[in-house]
């Protein structure tokens, strides 16, 4: 059955039509909500949070694009608010820590791996070149579809796919320069 036909029983009650579109999606949707937030559990908050304000918008739903489009930019705009949410959060507990490692009461570990650091400083880019890089790069979207999800022209799209690659770079010179050496 193809997705405008489950679209049009969604929107007229029919809960296994409803199942059938969420199964349809939710792998590509919780990838990328993983990619992400970096952490299972959000990712699956943010994955059923995602599903949840698609459905309940679902009549905004024009079908201009593909509807994996228009839900993804759904999901990415739950991710990301989201995930400010967090960072809000978890900014509070790092000032916490950062006075308990005044006081002396916490130790650093050792200096972390290639795929920590990597990480780290995925998490670091701004905003919009993390999303870009992890939509690419990771979970391998086109730029077109980037472009449809972000509400951005594809030229922006890569731009700021090749400002993340160049920051990453930098970022991981040094660790780069280890394993050269």
């Amino acid at each position: 059955m193809d997705e405008h036909k489950l679209i049009a029983l969604v929107l007229s009650g029919d809960a296994a039509a409803e199942r059938r579109l969420y199964d349809l999606h939710v792998d590509r949707v919780y990838r990328l909500m993983y990619r992400m937030a970096g952490d299972e559990d959000l990712a699956q908050d943010f994955t059923q949070d995602a599903f949840i304000r698609a459905f309940g918008r679902l009549r905004e739903f024009r079908g201009e694009s593909a509807f994996g489009t228009w839900l993804h930019s759904v999901a990415v705009s739950v991710a990301l608010n989201g995930l400010r949410k967090v960072r809000r959060f978890r900014s509070r507990e790092v000032e916490l820590e950062e006075a308990g490692a005044l006081a002396g009461t916490t130790s650093r570990s050792a200096e972390p791996d290639l795929k920590t650091k990597l990480w780290r400083a995925i998490d670091r880019l701004p905003e919009p070149y993390r999303v870009v890089f992890l939509m690419h790069d990771v979970e391998g979207y086109t730029h077109d579809e980037i472009g449809a999800v972000l509400e951005v022209p594809e030229g922006t799209s890569k731009a700021r796919l090749s400002r993340a690659r160049a920051r990453l770079r930098e970022a991981l010179a040094e660790f780069a320069g280890e394993w050269v050496s």
